[in-house]
C-alpha cells in the first residue's frame, strides 16, 4: 500500500515538474536521468513505474505534452514556427512539422490558418479522486463547505452526454464503447478548443481546465433521486456568442442566465482527502433549508446542475434555482 502510494504520489509530482519545466524551457530538468535521479531510482525502474501509472511510456508522453503546448501556442499567438518549434526542443521546423501532422494530421501553418479541434494530450491525473478512490486512507479536510448564491449570465454549453451513466466512472465506462467519445479523445478534443469560461491562468491552460462534469435537465434519461429525469454530461462552459467549431461527435447547447447555489470546499489533498471532502459537500447539500433561503432547486427541462473538481482550488456543486413563489 505504502509502496504505491509512493508511486502515486511521485507520478503526479513528476507529471506536474514536466509541465512547469517545458513552461521555463527547462529541458534539462525533464529528462528521465533527471528526474530518476531524483527520486533515487535507476532510469529503467523509474520508467516502469511511469509506464504502469501512465498508460504510457514517460518519452511519448513528453513528446505529446511538448505539442499540445506548441499547438495552443501556435493557436493563440503569433510567433514564428520555427520559434515554436524551438522553443519546444524540435531540432528544426521541419521536424516539428513532421511531428505534429503525424499527432493531428494537419501541419502547423495550415492548424494556424484554421483551428480545427484536435485531440491534444492533457495532464495524466494518476491521483483521479474515481480511479484511486479507498486505495489510501483519508484524513479529515480542513475547510468548511461554503454555500452561496451566484447569478450566472447566458452561455453555451459545449458537451457528450449520457441517458443512463450512473456516476463519473460508469459515465466513461459506457462512452468508451461509442466510437470517437472515450475519456482521453474528449478531453484531448475540449482542451483543443479556444474561450473556455472556465480556462484558469498560466500553466493550467495546458491540463484539461476548463472542462467539468454536469447534469441537464431532460424529458428523458435516468431519474435520479429527487425524481426528475436527468442526462449526465462532460464538457466545457463557453461564451453564448461563441461562433468557433464543434467537434462532430459532440453537441452544443444556449443555457440562459439565471440563479444558482454553489456548495463549495477549499483545497484539499486529493491522496488523502478525497471521500471526507465528498461527505462533507454531500451533506451539506441534504441539509441545506431551501424554504428559509427563499429558493428552491429549479427543475425545468434544459437547466444545467455543474460540478467542479480542481484540488488545488476547490470542489464545487453548482446548482440552478429559482425563487419561491409566495
Amino acid at each position: 500500500m505504502e509502496d504505491l502510494k509512493y508511486w502515486y504520489k511521485n507520478a503526479q509530482d513528476i507529471i506536474s515538474l514536466i509541465d512547469t519545466c517545458i513552461i521555463g524551457g527547462d529541458s534539462e530538468f525533464i529528462t528521465l536521468k533527471h528526474l530518476a535521479n531524483k527520486l533515487g531510482y535507476s532510469e529503467y525502474y523509474s520508467s516502469r513505474k511511469f509506464s504502469e501509472i501512465s498508460g504510457m511510456t514517460f518519452r511519448k508522453y513528453l513528446h505529446y505534452r511538448k505539442l499540445s503546448f506548441a499547438l495552443k501556442e501556435l493557436r493563440d499567438g503569433d510567433s514564428k514556427i520555427i520559434d515554436i518549434a524551438l522553443k519546444y526542443g524540435f531540432s528544426s521546423p521541419e521536424a516539428f512539422t513532421r511531428a505534429f501532422k503525424k499527432a493531428y494530421g494537419i501541419s502547423p501553418s495550415v492548424y494556424r490558418k484554421n483551428p480545427i479541434p484536435v485531440a491534444l494530450q492533457t495532464i495524466i491525473k494518476p491521483f483521479d479522486c474515481y480511479l484511486t478512490e479507498g486505495k489510501f486512507s483519508q484524513e479529515e479536510s480542513k475547510s468548511d463547505v461554503k454555500v452561496y448564491f451566484v447569478h450566472i449570465p447566458a452561455h453555451k454549453f459545449l458537451h457528450i452526454r449520457n441517458y443512463t451513466s450512473i456516476g463519473y466512472w460508469d459515465f466513461w465506462q459506457k462512452q468508451s464503447k461509442i466510437p470517437g467519445q472515450d475519456c482521453e479523445t474528449i478531453c484531448g478534443l475540449l482542451d483543443s478548443i479556444k474561450g473556455k469560461l472556465d480556462d484558469t491562468n498560466g500553466a493550467e491552460n495546458n491540463s484539461s481546465s476548463g472542462q467539468l462534469m454536469a447534469w441537464i435537465n431532460t424529458l428523458e434519461g435516468r431519474i435520479c433521486s429527487w425524481g426528475i429525469p436527468l442526462a449526465e454530461a462532460y464538457g466545457v462552459r463557453l461564451p453564448f456568442n461563441y461562433k468557433g467549431p464543434i467537434p462532430p461527435n459532440m453537441q452544443i447547447m444556449d443555457v440562459a442566465e439565471g440563479e444558482y447555489i454553489v456548495f463549495e470546499h477549499g483545497p484539499f489533498d486529493i491522496a488523502l482527502e478525497s471521500q471526507n471532502v465528498e461527505k462533507k459537500i454531500e451533506t451539506a447539500m441534504k441539509n441545506f433549508d431551501y424554504e428559509k433561503s427563499g429558493y428552491t432547486l429549479d427543475m425545468a427541462p434544459e437547466r444545467v446542475f455543474y460540478f467542479f473538481h480542481d484540488p488545488n482550488r476547490f470542489w464545487k456543486y453548482v446548482r440552478p434555482v429559482t425563487k419561491i413563489k409566495s
